[in-house]
Parts: structure tokens; C-alpha cells; sequence
């Protein structure tokens, strides 16, 4: 050992280094078992590769990557070797974007949303789907008979607006004339914008009442459902029901559809507030809000195709056999794939909630 100037005893240079990095090789042997797994696991995910994770390893994700982070503490406390330092630092920031940053980009989560995870949450909620078709079906049952039993009724649940001269009182000419296609399509373009906002506040509307318990939107979709019934009866007097429906069914069975899934969505969460079960109200409702959502992501998609098919479709095909094939396929289209369409298997998100 070298004296200093005081008298005191020096400690030999390399001796303390090699002090250090014994401390420093000790350190690292006692975790890096865990660092490697949880290098493992982020390397997978950062490859978009969740398959190849266990479900053990996906469900410590979060743990591992604490320990990390207290292990990354701990180095720069105790001055580890840069080496150490600079690998734990490299861990901890991978990890936490794969526990706590954006769970996958627009395109990934558009694709996983359109090629199952959309029809798997429509699938989630048959229940209220269900409930909600047969108040919509009831609703469109009061309206036809309460026109039948008094014609006032139809003024009182159809506007002017809305009506657009079809109205009691109209020959069967008149109501026919409203049917008609047109082969000029300009100007349906600010129609089907217009269909559109129209058709997604009545949505927006259905699904947001549902926090009352579900008991608005239930009278919401009955009211929207009565007026239906009112104009189905209106031209069935007049002879001309099966044109309507045709009429109708070009954009009805997607739009109509969309409606039922918003306030099917709506009573989901309703309901999960009314009967919660085991969790709390606010827990209840946050993991069924989580579902809706996405169905009602969906169904501004299934809007915007409504509206194009009302404002193009609708009137560029003047015959009901041609408005019954359209409106037909497109429901067709819609059953299957709610219906079939594979449940993806959710990657991180499953683990981290």
C-alpha cells in the first residue's frame, strides 16, 4: 500500500477495481436470469410475434419489467460498470413501451379490429343485441297500429321533414312518385352527407343514453322503430308496400343494423351498471365501455356505408327486385360476418388489463 500526504494508507488502484467488478459480476448473476426472460418476451413483442410468448411469460411481463427497473435503480446507485448500466437502461425503456406505450400503430390495430376483434365484440353483447331487436321490432309494431286505429298519430310521429310528402291523405300515385330512382346522381352527394350526420347523432344518441341504465335508449329505439311503422303502414294502405321495402332495404339493413347495434352497445353498459355483480359500478362499467366502444367504432363504418348506399344506390336503381338484391346481399354480408368471422387472439392487451 502508498502513503498519502496525510498518513493515511492508500488502497491500492487495481485492487478496488477488482472489488468492483466482482460486486458488479455478483449483481448481475443474481438477475440476469430475469432480464434475459423479460429480453425474451420484448424481443418477441417488438416482432409482433405474441404467439411465440407462453402465457406465464405474458402474464409476468409486468412484474419482470419492475424488476428490471429496480435492478437499473440499484446499478446507478451503487456506480455498476457502464456496460450494466447501459443494458438495463436499453431493458427498462423496451419494456416499458410493451407494458405502458401505444399497444400497436393505426394499421395494426385496424387490421385486428376488422379482421375479428369488431365481430367478437358484437358477439360479446348478443344479449343486449337481442333485447334490443325485439324493442325495435315492438316499437315498429306500436307505430303501425297506432296509425291504423287513428291517422293523427302519424303526424305526431313523423315530421313534415322527414315525411316529405308522404302522408295520409296521398294517392297511391303521389307515394309511388317518392320511390323513384334517378339516373342523374349530382347533388346526392350532400344527401348522403347529410343521411350520414343524421343517422350517426341518432347512433351517438342511442349508445350514450345507455349510462342512464339503458332505459332512454330503450324508449329511443321505440320511437325511432314507431315512425318506421308509421310510413311501412302508410304505403301498405296505398298498395305499395313491398316497393317500399325494397325502397327501404337498399341502406335499411345496414343502417337499420347499425342502430341496433348502438343501442344494443348502450344497454350493455346500462346493464352492467344496473347488475354488476362482483365488481363495483365504476368497474363494471369501464370493462363493458371498453366493448361498446368498439362495436360503436364499427358501427360509424357501417354509417358510412348506409349513406352511400342511400344516396347512390337507392336512387340509381329504379327497381325493387334490383333494391331487394342489394339490400339483401348486404345482409347477408353483415350476419356473416358477425357471426363467423374468427375471435383474433389478443396479444398484450389480454395481459396487461
Amino acid at each position: 500500500m502508498a502513503l498519502n500526504l496525510f498518513g493515511h494508507n492508500e488502497i491500492n488502484p487495481p485492487a478496488a477495481i477488482t472489488a468492483a467488478t466482482l460486486r458488479s459480476d455478483r449483481f448481475r448473476l443474481q438477475r440476469e436470469v430475469d432480464w434475459q426472460r423479460l429480453e425474451q418476451i420484448v424481443e418477441a413483442l417488438e416482432k409482433n410475434r405474441p404467439g411465440r410468448i407462453d402465457d406465464d411469460d405474458l402474464l409476468e411481463l409486468p412484474v419482470l419489467y419492475r424488476k428490471a427497473a429496480s435492478s437499473l435503480a440499484v446499478a446507478r446507485e451503487t456506480s455498476l460498470d457502464a456496460a450494466t448500466l447501459a443494458y438495463l437502461d436499453s431493458l427498462v425503456r423496451r419494456a416499458w413501451f410493451q407494458v405502458y406505450g401505444p399497444r400497436t400503430g393505426l394499421f395494426a390495430w385496424l387490421r385486428h379490429f376488422l379482421l375479428g376483434g369488431w365481430s367478437a365484440s358484437v358477439r360479446d353483447i348478443w344479449l343486449d343485441i337481442c333485447i334490443a331487436l325485439f324493442v325495435m321490432v315492438a316499437g315498429t309494431a306500436v307505430g303501425w297500429i297506432l296509425v291504423a286505429n287513428d291517422r293523427e298519430w302519424y303526424f305526431s310521429l313523423v315530421s313534415p321533414g322527414m315525411a316529405g310528402g308522404r302522408q295520409p291523405g296521398a294517392s297511391a300515385e303521389e307515394l309511388a312518385e317518392t320511390l323513384k330512382g334517378t339516373e342523374d346522381a349530382e347533388g346526392l352527394t350532400v344527401f348522403a352527407a347529410y343521411l350520414f350526420s343524421n343517422n350517426t347523432g341518432v347512433c351517438i344518441l342511442a349508445f350514450a343514453l345507455g349510462f342512464c341504465f339503458g332505459v332512454p335508449t330503450l324508449l329511443l329505439l321505440v320511437y325511432n322503430m314507431a315512425l318506421l311503422g308509421a310510413m311501412l303502414w302508410l304505403f301498405a294502405d296505398a298498395g305499395l308496400g313491398v316497393d317500399f321495402a325494397g325502397w327501404l332495404s337498399v341502406h335499411g339493413t345496414t343502417e337499420l343494423f347499425a342502430i341496433l347495434l348502438s343501442g344494443a352497445a348502450g344497454m350493455h353498459i346500462g346493464r352492467s351498471m344496473a347488475f354488476p355483480g362482483k365488481q363495483s359500478v365504476l368497474a363494471a362499467a369501464a370493462s363493458a365501455g371498453r366493448r361498446a366502444a368498439q362495436v360503436m367504432a364499427g358501427c360509424v363504418i357501417m354509417l358510412v356505408i348506409a349513406g352511400l348506399l342511400e344516396g347512390y344506390a337507392r336512387q340509381l336503381v329504379p327497381t325493387t327486385a334490383g333494391r331487394f338484391a342489394i339490400g339483401g346481399a348486404m345482409l347477408f354480408f353483415w350476419i356473416t360476418y358477425f357471426a363467423f368471422a374468427p375471435r383474433p387472439r389478443d396479444h398484450v392487451g389480454e395481459a396487461r388489463s
